[in-house]
């Protein structure tokens, strides 16, 4: 009996400390990503109905010439569905790794990681 109980601690305290090491938290809250938010001279603006817009100031692109998209956020995959003005669509999927009420990061499958500041709350 002092065995069978000796196993089943030893067991217990072995998947505590597995599962202590895992981050099961892999989801984000998507009404954080709501607003403007800026990475040097580009912009997203991402509003509560699932579109947005995105523009390059350092490309002479001002907000009123944005380029519309549409976004998803499911647990940690972010997906923009960029919207071409001659028609078509261009999807886009990142993974997030971090995202705040100031602070946004992701990255692409190919390992490029974008990061952004928040600049405005409002849409």
């Amino acid at each position: 009996m002092k065995r069978i109980i000796l196993y089943f601690s030893v067991l217990l305290f072995s998947l505590f400390l597995v599962t202590s090491c895992i981050d099961f938290d892999d989801s984000f809250d998507e009404s954080m990503l709501i607003g403007k938010w800026e990475s040097g001279t580009l912009y997203y603006k991402y509003l509560i109905d699932g579109t947005g817009t995105t523009w390059d100031e350092g490309d002479d692109v001002m907000e009123d010439e944005a380029q519309s998209f549409t976004w998803t956020l499911v647990e940690a995959e972010l997906t923009h569905i960029h919207i071409m003005e001659m028609g078509g669509t261009v999807p886009k999927i990142y993974t997030v790794t971090q995202l705040s009420e100031t602070s946004l990061k992701y990255e692409d499958s190919f390992g490029k990681t974008f990061s952004f500041t928040k600049v405005s709350t409002s849409p």
